[in-house]
């Protein structure tokens, strides 16, 4: 049953069922420029606001660790909704949950342009947060119907693409704005553009099935659910955020951080084992538990977040490396630091084109393979190496991550049923956050029983990253013999 369409005065671009053959290509195009659209403001504004962080500290007289919540609030507030509001997506529709996400971001962003406060600001971002949250959590699914089967594959690469462009982009941007602006402006961007990304999406986001699931008392979205899904990712990012904040040369020791980080941690752990008793038993759990049942989805998402967890490690490895033991300066590090998202770049398309034509999980064991060797040819490069050899190897280092993440997220999305797109979704983006918090909490460790930021540390990190990125291409080559059972789901 489609979403109806009367009932809230908007035609959406219709869906085809049964054979699911997505939009036609006008619509397609524009549907998919509403998505990346909302994609990148939502990716961008985690990392846009860093460069500014000192200007907003002296402005609004706060101190380096009161300003920090600018970022943890909004990346906080997205991750612990990321699971309700895809379930809500299943629910009232995914177009509906992305239109006021979108709706609620611009908001969001006109407070954050007229703070006057570090309170008012970081409220602000909370409600950022909480908007964007509804635009990734349904964004996997709404590129699930755009396109149809056969070339869902380059759907899921433009998605890669995009949230590895707005990624990299974040620092660049926002060294642009405030060139010629204050740091109110990296807000002010947010307002046009959300505001004719709301404008296209009311005509062009296509309606999905509705899930009726939420009429059994089993299945209805139960606050107390709800709530504990909130407190287990709050506790986990928090653990993280305290292991990891310390990574720099100024850290604190760590007896004096060391306990609360982990006990933040176990804490989230125990949450979860509680809220995840009460989920296993139903058949459209908030965390869908469910989808982990079927094997080439839950390879799929144990590969996600060891792949990410490996990029998280090299990501903030990498600079300590070239800087601290290696004595480059910020530009000559920054330059051979972005070889790595440009490759990740380039292979995106092609990995899309690749999609259909062989295995998902054959592509992803030879994109971790790539992946590996190129983190583990980092580590033991010599100390005198030339620029040219380091940008190879994190050449392959990207190029590899790119050939893994486009058909590991094809997989994700597809292995589920369409009526649990919107929970596939929720979980991939959940994946991707998840992993990145266990990356800098594993870095963090190695760097305490290190004692420091000499070179030895990091380049020991590097070989850790290549055997969690070795162990996704496991759990990615794995998955080649359980594809008869995902194409079952699609």
């Amino acid at each position: 049953m489609a979403e109806p369409a009367a009932s809230s005065g908007i035609n959406p671009a219709p869906v085809h069922q049964g054979l699911h053959q997505g939009l036609p290509e006008g619509p397609r195009g524009r549907a998919m420029l509403v998505i990346i659209l909302g994609l990148t403001l939502s990716v961008l504004d985690s990392s846009i606001v860093n460069l500014a962080l000192p200007a907003i500290a002296r402005e609004l007289q706060a101190s380096s660790a009161q300003t920090l919540w600018v970022v943890n609030a909004y990346q906080l507030a997205g991750l612990v909704l990321l699971l309700p509001l895809a379930a809500l997506g299943e629910r009232l529709g995914y177009r509906r949950i992305y239109l006021v996400g979108m709706a609620v971001f611009v908001l969001a962003s006109v407070g954050a342009l007229m703070a006057d406060s570090l309170a008012t600001l970081i409220a602000a971002r909370v409600f950022q947060g909480i908007g964007a949250s509804g635009v990734m959590s349904v964004n996997a699914a709404l590129v699930r119907l755009t396109y149809p089967s056969d070339k869902l594959g380059r759907g899921m690469a433009i998605n890669s693409l995009t949230v590895a462009t707005s990624s990299m982009a974040g620092p660049s941007v926002a060294a642009a704005i405030l060139s010629v602006g204050s740091w109110p402006w990296l807000f002010a961007i947010n307002v046009p553009l959300g505001l004719f990304t709301l404008w296209l999406g009311r005509k062009a986001l296509p309606a999905n099935p509705v899930s009726h699931a939420g009429q059994d008392s089993r299945e209805r979205i139960a606050p107390l659910d709800v709530l504990l899904n909130i407190l287990m990712f709050t506790l986990i990012f928090l653990g993280g955020e305290q292991l990891g904040m310390h990574l720099g040369p100024h850290s604190a020791p760590a007896s004096s951080w060391m306990p609360s980080g982990w006990w933040l941690l176990v804490a989230g752990v125990l949450v979860g084992y509680v809220y995840l008793r009460r989920q296993w038993p139903m058949q459209a759990p908030l965390f869908p538990v469910d989808l982990l049942r079927i094997p080439v989805f839950a390879l799929s998402m144990c590969g996600s977040v060891s792949a990410f967890t490996a990029q998280m490690m090299s990501y903030l490895a990498l600079p300590f490396l070239l800087l601290d033991a290696r004595g480059l300066s910020p530009m000559e590090a920054g330059m051979l630091i972005t070889s790595w998202p440009v490759a990740t770049m380039l292979t995106a398309p092609i990995a899309g084109r690749l999609i259909g034509k062989y295995p998902d999980g054959l592509l992803g064991g030879i994109g971790m393979a790539m992946f590996a060797s190129g983190l583990w040819l980092l580590a033991a490069m010599p100390a005198d190496v030339a620029h040219w050899d380091m940008v190879w190897r994190m050449l392959l280092a990207g190029s590899g991550f790119a050939l893994y993440q486009s058909p590991n997220n094809h997989t994700i999305v597809t292995s589920a049923p369409l009526a649990r797109s919107g929970a596939a979704g929720g979980m991939l983006s959940s994946a991707r956050m998840t992993g990145q918090t266990l990356g800098a909490v594993v870095l963090g460790t190695i760097f305490v029983i290190s004692g420091g930021h000499g070179g030895h540390a990091e380049v020991l990190a590097l070989w850790i990253a290549g055997g969690f990125a070795a162990m996704a291409g496991v759990f990615s080559m794995l998955r080649v013999r359980q594809a008869p059972a995902a194409k079952a789901h699609t």
